[in-house]
């Protein structure tokens, strides 16, 4: 089988085409991966060394929830028509929700890890206000989902949002994200610390929320461990953040050996986002042994039921309660931890989610052969 995968350089969407693609050569498959947005850095290719099976072509196309795709939209879209027609791959999984249409023979797995219109609806708690580029992006949206062999979501929350904000695909599925478990040390002696990750301007993020209310235990902040988009005001390696004694320690970008050490090290991890598919970083602080304390929105309740405690949604002053509570109580704590590293093992693995790629791949495959 060969499968042409796009994604991209600027979001954690890099972390889960690793896992794809290292998962799926393994197997025998054959993968061309397309990157759009950014040229990666030499460190975030590394992972393909050693892959037989691979061949990687990065582009650096604007994406469609960007300012000025509509262009770029155009012209990478030419680019993977012209790419299916010379290496005919059997299947193209798509981590755009806009290439859904592309017209093309080969089935089309367009994978939903986020998009606009239900982000802002999330963020603002409004629709975003009509625009020229907004009813463009609606359309192209759209119109991809509608169009492909298959809809995936990594969440029943993120499907039920694309169905809301524009279509109804012809097909769907729920696939849950999934890590390799040995990718991460679940028995170094932890530390009393809290970690989360994300940027302090990250709307979606909010990890703010820890720098608002005293902790009585240390505080890391970690920058995205991708690449830094759009920011305004940059935010410095390694520096203390002092406001009305509140100290909290913020790192800038890591690598995911140093992420590895860090989640190792770190008793609780604060998985404060109000906006999440599903969220690799708390899945990664899973199988690391971390005490998830998670905002109670309706992903992180699918995701992790009760092997995660919940802070009050977006709610500052009762996340330093539960973590004042985790930290007052250490058996507790473990606890919870224990309970996340179970949940992570039993249904978020790596070997799991290709397992159901595979059979939906070979699904599509064999719908399309039969009609033939």
């Amino acid at each position: 089988m060969h499968v042409l995968v796009t994604t991209d350089t600027l979001s954690g969407v890099w972390t889960y085409t690793q896992e794809l693609v290292t998962g799926l050569v393994s197997r025998g498959v054959r993968v061309t991966l397309v990157s759009l947005g950014d040229i990666p850095l030499p460190q975030q290719t590394s992972w393909m060394d050693e892959l037989q099976g691979l061949e990687y072509r990065p582009t650096a196309f604007r994406l469609e929830w960007m300012h000025g795709a509509e262009q770029d939209l155009k012209d990478s879209s030419a680019y993977l028509v012209a790419l299916v027609k010379e290496l005919k791959p059997d299947l193209l999984h798509l981590n755009q929700l806009c290439y859904g249409n592309l017209p093309v023979d080969a089935p089309r797995v367009v994978v939903a890890h986020g998009d606009l219109i239900s982000w802002w609806k999330e963020i603002h708690g409004h629709e975003f206000k009509e625009s020229r580029w907004m009813h463009w992006y609606r359309e192209v949206v759209t119109r991809g989902l509608w169009h492909s062999s298959a809809v995936v979501a990594p969440s029943v929350w993120m499907l039920d949002a694309i169905r809301k904000c524009y279509t109804q695909p012809r097909r769907d599925a729920v696939i849950y994200n999934g890590r390799n478990p040995v990718s991460f040390n679940p028995y170094v002696s932890k530390d009393d610390s809290v970690l989360a990750v994300g940027r302090l301007c990250d709307a979606s993020k909010q990890v703010s929320l820890l720098t608002q209310y005293t902790h009585p235990l240390p505080v890391c902040i970690v920058g995205a461990e991708t690449p830094v988009v759009d920011v305004e005001i940059p935010i410095r390696t390694d520096v203390k953040l002092a406001i009305d004694q509140i100290n909290v320690a913020i790192k800038g970008p890591q690598t995911q050996a140093q992420l590895r050490t860090l989640y190792s090290r770190a008793s609780i991890y604060a998985a404060t986002s109000r906006y999440e598919a599903f969220g690799m970083a708390p899945l990664e602080a899973a199988f690391s042994r971390c005490a998830i304390v998670a905002n109670d929105i309706p992903s992180f309740r699918e995701i992790w039921g009760d092997a995660a405690i919940y802070f009050q949604a977006n709610d500052a002053e009762s996340l330093a309660d539960v973590i004042r509570r985790l930290h007052e109580h250490r058996d507790l704590c473990r606890g919870y931890a224990t309970r996340a590293y179970q949940r992570a093992r039993e249904c978020f693995t790596a070997k799991r989610m290709i397992d159901e790629y595979v059979r939906l791949y070979h699904s599509l495959i064999g719908a399309r052969l039969a009609v033939a």
